[in-house]
């Protein structure tokens, strides 16, 4: 019963989005072109309590709140009502699948309990007793926005659904998200359970710094044993991943008390970019518009490459005195058309190591400096193997090489 339940809510839901999507193409050369198509924006209907400041540049918005925002120095590109308190629907996912990230492997095997198997509202059909790895659970969560995954997430992680809970809340107050209480993994309703457009943009930007967020929320399609369709696929119901060129991610929400919400996310020309629409009639005509116009009136500014090498430094008991440390990834900010440039980066390496040390060993990091204030960061990786050497190996190696000069 609870499963045609959820079945026809699910319907509901999809036939009601139905009005406020962009048509999609169906052929894989389709998807190719639309990437690159100009969407006309809509003209914005009479949206009921929606007052638009004459000074919005960006008049056909229909969400009530909105932001553009840089994930690497978190400037604000564009802003509508970022700071209203608002409902996150399943936007509240992104927070559950980063405290997993952050306090789970992989690699774990969650068991299914009978109370994840009966969560309401959208499902992956979980059955008490299935086990499935952590990633492939998340990446479900995120793609299908399962409700009972994020009950199996928060029972394996913390031991409960209310310890799982204060750890993302946990989590938010640390991101500095101060407008944002969750009170559930899954963003079902609850009137203590909210945030605000600009919290949801932090939260977005922290993910993108963690291993494994963007492959799991920029995922279009997966194949998984555990699904109980015969096709054993999953597909993402962000549409934005088909949409935009360069999109990356990164939720999708919706309840009656939310309205529709999505937070995306794009990469062009190193930029990272996220834009959240909250209460919105058109969420992806308004990603698309808040997306294109981030991406318009900002140009990168490259702090770092990756496989740069960025620093050295000496080697303690090695067969190398020095070690060169490369970046482990691009660490590209935004300046804002127009503006003084107010970003420069900072490298922080010890300085010493000792050996052993091998390739890809974390040792330091550049972060980029925003206004005087840290944000974005990328971590120094390790060039290459450093053997252990003592004292002592070099000094017989020394004796050897003198030994072999007098004969």
């Amino acid at each position: 019963m609870r499963r045609r339940i959820a079945c026809k809510a699910v319907t509901a839901f999809m036939l009601g989005a139905a009005g406020f999507m962009i048509n999609l193409p169906q052929s894989p050369s389709a998807f190719a072109e639309v990437q690159d198509k100009v969407y006309v924006q809509p003209e914005r209907p009479n949206i009921p309590g929606l007052v638009v400041s004459p000074a919005d540049p960006l008049q056909k918005l229909t969400a009530r709140s909105a932001i553009v925002m840089d994930t690497v120095t978190g400037q604000i590109l564009y802003e509508r009502d970022i700071d209203a308190r608002r409902y996150p629907a399943s936007t509240t996912k992104m927070m559950t699948l980063i405290v997993a990230l952050e306090h789970g492997k992989l690699d774990d095997i969650v068991t299914i309990s009978k109370n994840a198997e009966g969560v309401e509202g959208s499902t992956l059909w979980l059955v008490q007793g299935d086990k499935i790895p952590l990633g492939e659970l998340l990446t479900g969560m995120m793609m299908h926005s399962g409700n009972d995954a994020t009950v199996a997430v928060a029972e394996h992680i913390a031991g409960s659904v209310p310890a799982f809970v204060r750890m993302m809340n946990d989590k938010a107050e640390e991101l500095g998200a101060n407008s944002t209480h969750f009170m559930n993994p899954n963003g079902l309703p609850d009137e203590k359970h909210y945030t605000t457009a600009y919290d949801l943009a932090k939260i977005a930007a922290y993910g993108y710094s963690l291993p494994h967020f963007e492959e799991i929320v920029g995922k279009q399609e997966a194949l998984y044993d555990w699904v109980k369709d015969p096709a054993k696929k999953l597909r993402n119901e962000n549409q934005m991943l088909w949409l935009y060129r360069g999109a990356n991610g990164v939720k999708t929400g919706y309840t009656d008390a939310a309205g529709r919400c999505l937070v995306s996310a794009a990469r062009r020309d190193g930029m990272q970019l996220v834009a959240v629409v909250l209460d919105s009639y058109y969420m992806w005509n308004d990603s698309i518009a808040l997306l294109d116009y981030g991406f318009q009136n900002a140009h990168p500014k490259t702090l770092v490459k990756k496989g740069e090498v960025v620093a050295k430094v000496d080697v303690a008991d090695g067969r190398h005195d020095e070690l060169e440390l490369i970046a482990a990834e691009s660490l590209v900010a935004v300046e804002k058309t127009g503006e003084t440039a107010k970003v420069e980066r900072k490298v922080e390496v010890p300085r010493e190591v000792a050996a052993p040390i091998k390739k890809g060993d974390v040792i330091g990091k550049v972060i980029c400096y925003y206004d005087g204030k840290a944000q974005g960061s990328i971590y120094l990786l390790a060039a290459q193997d450093v053997e252990y050497y003592s004292f002592w190996d070099n000094l017989l190696k020394t004796l050897r090489d003198f030994w072999k000069g007098l004969f």
